[in-house]
């Protein structure tokens, strides 16, 4: 069964189309990349998928559930964080383990504090005085001791510098993913988590612009760098895009045989900014 099933998906506010034929799957055992400029509809597409949204049309069911009818049972086999701080300010740190141990009936307390043993959160600490980093670290130890079965993470790094960001990643592959929980992530800095995803999903204009994993992705997709005199003869291949540069010009293929390009250039595989500027296009 996969943890999120949506077909279909419609919403609109006023004459804005925040989802239009919206679709995803996420299957257990994968990290999902949700890809997309700001008023993309990615939000939009995050609150259905927690039950925060009613949409005006399609079909949705997230760990085998209607989000908007069936949300408390949802929410016992669903992780979040939010781009937003939403921890109580006023508890300490064992306050807050010992209140989420007693509402969420899966919560693994000394599971959250073997983890928090590995960071310089302690357990006296009142959360107001935690950094912006800590305070994430300290979220993504009680959501990863939930042991829910889909994790959605919605600019979860935003404030944190690069080591804490780094640190933040590697907790995550380390305890937030297994072969039966599903990881749906959302971030501007796409090339920071290119190398966690197993799947992508472009997202414009509420729109799915492209879904496929990440290997499929090398296979059907090549960059190549090559001399503007070189170039001209590969616009016959029809490149999907092209950038020139000061002393070259780069162009991305969408199922062109690398063999056909291989005394053209550079080969390489396009980042997922590149690609996406590619589908979509310039802002």
């Amino acid at each position: 069964m996969n943890l999120i099933e949506a077909r279909g998906l419609r919403k609109t506010y006023g004459s804005v189309h925040a989802l239009n034929d919206f679709q995803l799957t996420l299957a257990p055992g994968r990290i999902l990349g949700l890809i997309g400029p700001n008023g993309s509809g990615k939000t939009t597409a995050l609150k259905t998928f927690l039950g925060l949204c009613q949409p005006d049309g399609g079909e949705v069911s997230v760990v085998g559930r209607n989000p908007r009818r069936e949300r408390k049972r949802l929410m016992a086999d669903v992780g979040y964080i939010a781009d937003v701080g939403i921890l109580p300010r006023w508890m300490r740190v064992h306050q807050l383990l010992r209140f989420v141990a007693g509402v969420h009936p899966t919560f693994d307390r000394q599971a959250a504090e073997r983890a928090l043993a590995q960071t310089e959160v302690r357990l006296n600490a009142r959360i107001s005085s935690l950094s912006t980093g800590m305070a994430v670290q300290l979220h993504l130890s009680i959501v990863a001791a939930i042991g829910a079965k889909l994790l959605v993470l919605d600019e979860p790094t935003l404030g944190l510098d690069i080591l804490y960001r780094q640190h933040f990643y590697d907790t995550l592959l380390q305890d937030g993913l297994s072969a039966e929980r599903g990881i749906l992530i959302t971030t501007h800095e796409v090339r920071e988590i290119e190398h966690l995803l197993t799947d992508v999903l472009f997202i414009h204009h509420g729109r799915t612009v492209l879904q496929s994993s990440m290997d499929a992705l090398s296979a059907r997709f090549s960059k190549v760098t090559t001399t503007p005199e070189r170039a001209a003869a590969l616009r016959a291949l029809q490149p999907l895009h092209e950038r020139p540069g000061a002393n070259d010009v780069q162009m991305i293929f969408d199922g062109v045989d690398p063999a056909a390009l291989t005394d053209a250039g550079e080969i390489s595989q396009p980042t997922l900014p590149e690609l996406f500027i590619a589908l979509v296009g310039q802002p």
